[in-house]
Order: C-alpha cells, then structure tokens, then sequence
C-alpha cells in the first residue's frame, strides 16, 4: 500500500510538473540534528517565477518553485523504518547583484510536505502526514553561465500545531541543483 501511494503522489507530482517549464532538476542529501540516524534525500524539479525585485540594488530578490520528492531512513533498536516525502515549496532567493561567475546567495521558504507514513521510529511519530517544512540556507551559483548550485540547508518540518503529537524534526542538508 506505501508502494502505491508513493507512486501515486510521485506522478501527481510529475504532472503537475509538466504544465510549467522545468529551469533545473536537484539532488539533496542530509540527516537529523537529535538523531543522526535518521537521513533524508530527494529529487526536485524548479521553475524560476521570472520576477525579480530591486534590480538596480546591490542585491536583489527573486525566486523558484521547487516541487520534490524523496525518502527518510532510520535505523534504530526497533529496526529500519522508511518515510516518502513529498513537497512544493516556494523559494525567495537573495543574491548578490551583478556577479557573473561566482554568485553568493541565501534563500528562505515555507512549503508544503505530505508523508506517507507518520511513524519516524517506534519513539517517534507525527500525528498528521501534513507537514509545513521550512528552510534557510546559503549557497554559490557558479559554472558556465551558472548552471550549478551548491547549497548548504537548515530544514524544520512540523504540522505547526494542527494536531498532538508534533514532536517535528530538523535536518542539516547539503543540495547540488543543475540549471538548463
């Protein structure tokens, strides 16, 4: 039955996906502050929003849809226990103006995600599948005309106090994403 809904929600998500131009594709890889045990990955696609504020500045501010999905794993004394993890986020990026080979950035988000199991462990278990996830992080576009990034993330997901138990989770992350 997880086979089927993570097939499911995976072609919702291709679907959805399809309608608007992908700009680039990600891979991202991380584990949990409390228990490094518990590791994470995904595959997302992006479309840039064509917007950009403050042009003229030394900064400016834009940003990204970024739609993914992936899995945790943990490995504790109750045994091995596997979680998908499905999300669209919208990204605000603040990068600096003008840069051409190296551009610095930092970015912020507030997301949606749907779990497909609300067990993490035996220990620890999320009352809803719905999770806000939430980021921060700071990275460098580089390469021929800035077709990479590489990005270091700080990510919290939790239901934001929708139902009890949300005991939420954080996760160090480090993100490598290709631009077409």
């Amino acid at each position: 039955m997880k086979l089927v809904k993570f097939l499911v929600l995976g072609g919702m998500l291709f679907l959805a996906t399809s309608v608007h131009a992908v700009d680039s594709v990600s891979l991202e890889a991380g584990s949990n502050f409390k228990n490094p045990d518990t590791n994470m990955w995904r595959v997302g696609v992006q479309w840039d929003w064509g917007k950009k504020w403050f042009e003229d500045s030394p900064v400016t501010i834009g940003g990204y849809w970024d739609v993914s999905a992936g899995s945790w794993h943990t490995d504790d004394a109750d045994g091995s226990h596997d979680i998908g993890d499905f999300s669209f986020t919208p990204v605000f990026r603040f990068q600096k103006s003008g840069a051409t080979d190296f551009i610095p950035y930092a970015e912020f988000a507030i997301g949606f995600h749907y779990l497909t199991d609300t067990d993490i462990t035996q220990r620890r278990r999320f009352s809803t599948h719905f999770q806000f996830g939430d980021h921060v992080g700071a990275g460098l576009r580089f390469g021929d005309k800035g077709a990479y990034d590489l990005e270091y993330r700080l990510q919290h997901l939790s239901n934001a106090g929708i139902d009890h138990p949300n005991p939420g989770i954080n996760f160090h992350q480090i993100r490598l994403e290709y631009h077409f």
